[in-house]
Parts: C-alpha cells; structure tokens; sequence
C-alpha cells in the first residue's frame, strides 16, 4: 500500500527464475510444429475426461484428481450438486440458495460458522477462497486451500464432505441466516436486476425455468420454515447426484483419492432409490417474443435479441467443427458490430453477440446493444440488418482471416502455458464434464484439432476499409544505453536509455506466453486549474475514440489480429501511465504501440468527439437517475470537501469542454520519454528483447527544450479535508424497490515518523476489520450479505516528506429499517478493538490470510510488476530501487513479526481517531419518504406475435447489460 495509487490494475502476483536463453522462441516453433491430427468428422470424442484420476464410489459420488503446480502449494477444491432451483416446489421458491447458504452456518461438525472461522485461519478467506454458487440446475462449493501444511487438505476435504450430508437446518440456524438471504435479495432488485428477471421470464414462458429464479420469492425467504429447507436438504442432496473435484499441488494423486474415499466413502447410499432428477423442458414458439421495459432508474437505453435453441452436446469432431464455426461466426460478427460502432453518428455504442447455455436444455444466440436514449429502433433495425447481411452475403474473405488468426492466437497461448494452467481453471473444466457432459480431451489434442479444422472452416458484400500492413510505418532510429545497474534482491536489471527513459526488466517463467509492462511519471490531473480540469480530464476518453496510437480504433482491431499485444493508458491525479500485456512473441508490437502512443499527434476531429460528447451525455443522465450516484457524490462531498477535482461532472460542464484542448493535454502527457520508468515483468529472453526496446522505447524522440520532468515533491496535492466533527446524513432518492447502502468513514493521518511501517499497519487493519463486521453484521445478526473496507491515502500532497492523510471506509448495504442500528454495531465493535484490542485468534488469522496471499503473488507477473512499481513510486525512493524494494520487503516482514493482539490495538488507536465515535461520517441512502411504490417501472408483455417490421424498444439498465450478465445469472450469481 502507497499514498499514490497504483499504476497497474490491482494484480494477483509472481516471482521467479529467468527462463533460459531462447526458450520463448522454441516453445513457439512448438506450436507451429505442432502436427496436424487425421480424423473422421463421426470419430467420437473421449467420454471420460483425460489427464485426471476419474471414478466413481461405491455410494454414486462421482470424483476428478489431478496434480497441478500452479498455484504452489495450493488445491483448487469443489463439491457439484446436479441440484437447483428448477426442482423446487412453489412453497420452496429460493430454498436451494438458502441450503448453499446454511451449508457454512453449521453441520454435524461445526456451528456457529465455525466452518469460516477454520478456513480463513488457515488463509482460505471468506469470499475469494471460501464461496458457493446456486442457479437453475446446478449448486457449487468451492475451496482454494493451503496444502502446505500436515493435514490441511485432509480437513479441507472433510469440509466438502459435511456439506454432502451433514448441513444441520434447525430452526435457529435459519433464523440467523435469513437476513443475509433476504439482504441478497433486495441487493438484486435494482434495475439491472429488474431488467434481468423480466427478460428471463419472457425467454422461459411456458417452462417452470421462467418461474424459479434462484434467489426465490421475498416471502419464502422471510417465512419458509426450517422443517420444509431440510426436507428439500434430504431429499435433493444425494452422492449419486454429486461430484468432488480436487486439483492441485500434491504430488500424489492417488493419495488424494484415498483421502475423499475415507471422508466420503463410509456414507452410506439411501435405503431407498433417491428421487430421478426431472427434465424441464423449455417450449419453442413460432411467432418471436418481444416487451418493452421502462424502468426510472435505468442507467442507459438498450436493445436484446435473443435466440434460443435446444443446448447440443459435443460429442463427436464434427461437434467439435460446428462449435468452432459457431465461435467464429461470433467473433467475425463481433469485429463488425464494433467498426459499425465507430462509424460517424453510429446507431449505437457498443453492440456485441455471444452464445452460451443458459439452462440444462436450451442454449441462445444473444446480441445487445446500447443506445442513446431515443435510439432503440435505429438500433434493433441495424442489429437485424447485420443478420441479414451476414445470412444473405456472408462473411467477407479477410473478416474470416482475421477471426481465423484471433481463435488460432487463443489456442497457441493455451498451448505454450498448458503446464502452467491455474488449478481453479483445470477444476472448472472438469466441473463442466460432470454437470454438462462437456468433452475435456487434454489442451494437446484440442490445439491439434483446432489447427486442423480452423483453416477449412468457412462461413456462407461488407465495404471494407484500408487496412496498413505496418503499424510503425518508419522504423525508428535505435537508442543507446547510457547507464546499466543489476538489482540481484529483486531479480532485474535496469538501464538509462539515450532518450532519459528509465527501464527495468524482470525475467520470470512463470507463464510461457506472458510479458506485461508499465510506465509512469508525475504529474497528472491534480495539477490541473478549475477551469481547465473538465476539459482535461475527458481527454483520454476522447483520444482513444479517436485513436493514440495513430489509426483509429476500428482500424487498429484489424492490424492486431492474431497477436496478443494490448496497450492502454491512464491519467490518475498525480501520474500518467500505459500499460501492456502481450505475448513474447509480440513483445515488438506492444512497444511499436508505445512508440506511437508518443509520436502520434491526436487531433480533435468533429465526428468522432461528437460520438464521445453523445455516450458521456448518456451516461450522465443515466448517473442522474441512478439513486447510488447520487449517495455516492453525496459520500465524496461531505468526505473530501465540496472541490472541483471530486465534484461529478453535469451537463452543463460537458457543454463547457474544450476538446481541442483535451486532445492538447492528452498529447503532452505522452509526449517526454525523458520523464517515464518503465517497468517490464515476463518471459522475456534479454538477448531478443533488449533490441527491440532500444529500436522502439529508446528510438522515441527526445523532447526539444523540454521542461525538467515532475518530481514527487513538485506534484499539487489534491483539495482533501476530511471534516473534524461528526457528521450524520441520509440521502434520499426515488426508487422502484427500496435499497438502503451505508458508508461510515473515518479519516486516516500517517505520521511521516511512522509511515514506512504504518503503510503495512493498514492493510492488515482494514482486513481485520473487515473480517470482524462480517462476524457481527452477517454471522452474529444476520442483516448484510458482505462488508467491504475501503483505504484511500492520497489526499495530500504526495511529497517524500509530511503526513499521509486519507481515510477508512466500511460499507454495507441492508434492510433500511435496520441501518442506523448496525451503524451503532459497527462502531461498538472498532471501539471493542481500539480499547480492549483483538485476539490472538483474530491476529493468526489476518496473518495467515495475508501470509497465503503474498505466496500467491510471488508466482504471477502482475503482482512483480506491481511490487517494483511501487519501489520506484515509494518515498524512501532516492535513486536505487533495489535498496527500496529491501526497505519495503523488510517493513512488511517487521511489520508481521511485529503483530500481536496488543500492537494492532496500538496500531488502531493511532491511525483513526481514538475514542472512533469522536470523528466519523455516516452517509445512508434511503429510498425517498414512504412513497416510493409511485415509481413502479412499466413493464408490458405482448405474448403474440409481430410482423417483420414491428419494433422492439427496451430500455434496461447498463451500457452492456444483458450481454454478459444474463446466462452468467443463470449460472452463478447467488454466491455466498
């Protein structure tokens, strides 16, 4: 944790080893020497999935082992149910997703969840490593547990074992958990989840799929009693219906099934034959569907159409051939869609088309776009018109190319990391076997059949534009090295180029087919005058629709095809960055992207900025109508003061935009390579790598009378003043259903004097706080889903020298008749820990917790690249960044040797105020006054049919909605 924020997305992590001298190229001359396989269409697939320990036990439980070392000493674990809420009856409507729930409250073993109490003390945290999921037809269990230690898997497996059988539903374990349920519940009956559950109504009518949503019915949840949970519990939970999956690093699999034998094995089948797991079948109808959905809190306009089709199964090669003709005609369709988006006054933003299954006997085609407000019909009319074009004409000879090299590219990144593949995504694969009969044939022949039937596959007039072969038309003149310095501790090197750009590269081997990258320099939006700060910051929006890396973005999808380079940017408050990620084997055309990205002038042209004007205007009156903007800006203006740099951004400023003058500083932000350090983690083969960074990081011009670059202490701090007394608030806002979300801040200062160690204090504060309301709020009292901590340290000046101020947040959505309540619990339960301190069980916890995610991020890229940036951005940083990394590494370790229950009361006491009832903010958004019913959305429903020009309009909530939401709620959004 720094006071800047971070120049890369939050990662996972890595370290590791350099790879071995030209050993990138050689694992790619493996793929293109990879041999082709003969095969007849009709040969059938493997029914059994390959590369994994495969059975089944004498009680039915069926099971999948597999040794795989990524990540190190962990295990990828999952229990499989063929149950869910399609089975339920009408006086159980949500009950499937309430057993899920009350499998972590108690079993046989364990109560009072003592289940998350054990996993998160051996580092499984609640959430990302402890979670389940429940939709139409299947309920999951998963575990990422810790195998290092005597034991551990063992227990981890007995875990998955009491959910099979031994989940105890008495009336008190309901009764405590129902609050949680229904707080799920209302958190999905926002728009979105309005929008969601009526488009899924209209898709299944006629089948009992449209009538038994997961989540279930509010007053099932508020009265189902706990004899009708357990009934459901006994008669669906049954071995035979069951799957355990265990992938990960443990050298013997055999072991593995040993140990589910003893855990699993000694449960006995029922005496009678469990009930058949029943099909439901979904009608088709002749005439199409269509409804129109006006919701007052929509955050944008868009258009569906779906196509549903009974699901198929692949289970010969010409199953295999037809799926990949269909991803194909997907990702054709898609590069499409996405020019017709960038076309001058396009009838939509952004439109995409996908497929998947969506229940156990239907799958569907689903195209969505978003839209300006009154553009649903010009919309729907060139969505349909695309269809048609396609059906009539088919694809174009370089559209099919380009989908062609984009499938193949996949499919050769999956094969050069196939012995580097997460456990979690082995695990999934295997899931799908099992729940959906889903081929798994090992990633070595399905490169091979991909290389064979991709190139014969075709599809039965597009006007095409000019596509330039070369992305740097000239190549550039190469730097030099002016000054080189290994860094052993860290594992990287570090040079001074020509042109004052500093690198540091770090060779790893954790992924094959991996390189990302990084570059920063100060200065940023916090710099900015009030008048110039709205124009300013809608310069990279409106630089990268027009194109920052020399061609327009349409055009540079094409020229990208069938490499894996990606490169963006950011403009934060205090620094500008770009990042990549890409393939070694197009490391060159990553760094010809950053190579233009400074020499490319972006112009402001009328019809582009006008399209960027059109979609921000969209979005900000659909912010408007959203009641969470408005709590949200209300949050930030009574937390950081009512300043220009924190206000949101209304129309009436998006009138007073310059985009000249955006364009201008967008330009001049990427402009001296002289001010930038660039960091680069990956397979990275020194000898090929280093050249190409001469030619296109070291051939950037220098910068003609150039300004001396910003330093950290030149940069402008950002106008923060938390306030100094208590200040309680609730805002009120029109809804359709009513919502309550709460934020309770309290301000952070970090003395100068303590900051190299206090930096580390709060992450482990924050965490331990968040664990401990999660124990009062959800598993005390049962009134929340989920509690987040939030941490912001940037609201000073950033300076090697003087405090660090931010603040603390703890945030939490619930019943609104119940919020000023669990306010008071949240600050009875800091004032606990400031005054009587945590327990030594609550520190091992947070130890290990923090402990296990460390070793995760020691084997990713992202989590080195991540860690020497915030090297270089420390303020102990004074030109060796070796030294810092060593004074930061050796502060976290001080710090964790140094936390017992007493020094983090002592750390709590010092970083927010103590007593914390003396300074703190609370804001709650409440629907408004009692009368919130008045705002019922409008939903209609024509069952019929239309004639082929009638029009769908619907207006839903999201830029892309339904698109990527909509089989996914299906499948797995109730988590626990």
């Amino acid at each position: 944790m720094d006071l800047l924020p971070p120049a890369t997305e939050p990662p996972a992590g890595g370290g590791g080893g350099a790879p071995a001298p030209g050993r990138r190229l050689r694992r790619g001359v493996g793929f293109r020497s990879l041999k082709m396989v003969s095969v007849s269409m009709d040969e059938p697939l493997p029914a059994e999935p390959v590369g994994v320990a495969y059975g089944r036990l004498a009680n039915g439980l069926a099971y999948y082992v597999r040794s795989n070392p990524k990540p190190r000493m962990r295990a990828a674990l999952s229990l499989a149910v063929k149950v869910g809420s399609v089975v339920e009856e009408e006086d159980e409507r949500g009950v499937a997703h309430i057993v899920e729930h009350l499998a972590f409250s108690a079993t046989s073993r364990y109560t009072n969840h003592d289940i998350v109490k054990f996993l998160e003390s051996i580092g499984a945290e609640f959430g990302a490593c402890q979670n389940a999921l429940t939709s139409s037809d299947e309920t999951i269990y998963e575990l990422l547990v810790p195998v290092d230690k005597p034991g551990l898997l063992s227990q981890a497996i007995s875990v998955l074992a009491e959910f099979s059988s031994e989940v105890r539903v008495s009336a008190e374990d309901l009764e405590k958990e129902r609050g949680a349920v229904l707080e799920e519940y209302r958190g999905g009956r926002n728009a979105t989840g309005r929008m969601q559950d009526s488009h899924w109504a209209l898709l299944f009518e006629g089948s009992k799929y449209a009538e038994r949503l997961p989540i279930g019915t509010e007053k099932v949840i508020r009265t189902v009693p706990h004899e009708t949970v357990r009934h459901f519990y006994h008669k669906w939970y049954h071995l035979s219906n069951m799957a355990v999956f265990a992938v990960g690093d443990f050298p013997d699999t055999q072991a593995v099934v040993e140990m589910i034998k003893e855990h699993f094995g000694q449960k006995a089948p029922p005496s009678c034959p469990p009930p058949v797991i029943p099909d439901f079948p979904v009608p088709s109808h002749v005439e199409p569907r269509f409804s129109c959905f006006v919701e007052s809190e929509a955050a944008g306009s868009a258009v569906v159409v779906s196509c549903k089709m009974p699901a198929d199964r692949i289970k010969t090669v010409k199953d295999y051939r037809d799926s990949l003709a269909e991803s194909m005609f997907h990702c054709a369709l898609n590069q499409r869609l996405f020019k017709i988006s960038r076309r001058n006054d396009p009838p939509y933003f952004s439109c995409s088309s996908a497929a998947d299954a969506l229940v156990r006997p239907v799958k569907a085609y689903i195209m969505t776009s978003s839209c300006r407000e009154r553009g649903t019909v010009e919309a729907l009319e060139s969505m349909l018109l695309e269809v048609a074009r396609v059906r009539l004409h088919g694809f174009s000879e370089r559209e099919i190319s380009i989908a062609r090299a984009l499938m193949m590219s996949d499919i050769e990144s999956a094969y050069l990391e196939r012995d580097q593949m997460q456990s979690t995504t082995l695990r999934d694969e295997f899931l799908q076997h099992f729940l959906h009969e889903d081929p798994v044939v090992g990633i070595e022949y399905e490169a091979q059949l991909q290389k064979t039937l991709l190139p014969h596959n075709t599809i039965p007039p597009w006007d095409e534009e000019q596509i330039p072969e070369e992305i740097v038309s000239q190549s550039p003149e190469p730097g030099s090295i002016l000054d080189k310095v290994e860094h052993p501790g860290i594992g990287a090197t570090e040079m001074i180029l020509s042109n004052g750009m500093r690198i540091c590269y770090k060779c790893t081997d954790f992924l094959d087919d991996q390189v990302v990258f990084t570059g920063f320099a100060y200065g940023g939006l916090s710099e900015l005058s009030e008048d110039e700060y709205t124009s300013c910051s809608m310069g990279s929006t409106i630089a990268g629709e027009i194109g920052i890396f020399g061609y327009r973005p349409s055009v540079l999808m094409d020229m990208l095809a069938g490499k894996r380079a990606e490169v963006g940017t950011k403009v934060g408050a205090y620094m500008r960055s770009f990042s990549g990620d890409c393939s070694p084997s197009d490391l060159e055309t990553a760094l010809q992207l950053v190579y233009q990205l400074f020499t490319t002038k972006v112009e402001a042209r009328e019809e582009e900025v006008k399209i960027v004007m059109q979609m921000a205007e969209e979005a900000i009156y659909a912010q408007e109508r959203d009641p969470y903007t408005a709590f949200a800006n209300r949050a930030r203006e009574i937390n950081y003061g009512n300043s220009y740099f924190f206000k949101p951004i209304r129309i009436s400023d998006l009138k007073k935009v310059d985009p000249i003058r955006a364009c201008e500083y967008f330009n001049n932000c990427f402009k001296d390579p002289s001010a930038f350090t660039v960091v680069i983690v990956g397979n990275i083969d020194p000898s090929i790598s280093v050249p190409l960074i001469l030619q296109y990081l070291g051939g950037i011009p220098k910068v003609g009378n150039a300004v001396q670059p910003l330093t950290r202490d030149d940069l402008k701090g950002l106008p923060f003043k938390f306030p100094e007394t208590i200040i309680r608030e609730v805002v009120r806002s029109p809804m359709v259903e009513a919502q309550c979300f709460v934020q309770l801040g309290f301000p952070v200062v970090l003395k100068s004097t303590t900051m190299t160690e206090d930096i580390h204090y709060v992450g482990f504060l924050s965490k331990l706080l968040e664990t401990k309301i999660m124990q009062v709020l959800r598993f005390k009292y049962g009134q929340v889903y989920s509690v987040n901590v939030g941490v912001f340290l940037g609201g000073n000046k950033p300076s090697r020298s003087g405090d660090i101020r931010g603040d603390i947040s703890v945030n939490f959505s619930c019943d609104p008749d119940m919020s000023s309540k669990l306010v008071d619990f949240v600050l009875e339960e800091i004032s606990f820990l400031q005054n009587e301190g945590p327990s030594e069980e609550d520190v091992l916890t947070i130890l290990e917790i923090e402990q296990r995610a460390h070793e995760n991020g020691l084997q990713e890229n992202y989590y080195w690249l991540d860690r020497v940036l915030r090297s270089y951005q420390s303020r102990v940083y004074s030109g060796d960044v070796g030294s810092t990394f060593e004074i930061q590494d050796e502060g976290r370790l001080k710090v964790r040797e140094a936390l017992t229950p007493q020094s983090m009361q002592m750390a709590l006491q010092r970083v927010v105020p103590f007593p914390c009832r003396k300074q703190f903010t609370v804001v709650i958004l409440m629907p408004k006054s009692s009368c919130w019913n008045s705002f019922k959305a409008l939903l209609t429903w024509s069952p019929g049919g239309f004639s082929r020009d009638a029009k769908i309009l619907a207006g839903m909530a999201g830029a892309i909605v339904l698109a990527v939401s909509l089989w996914r709620y299906s499948r797995s959004t109730l988590r626990s």
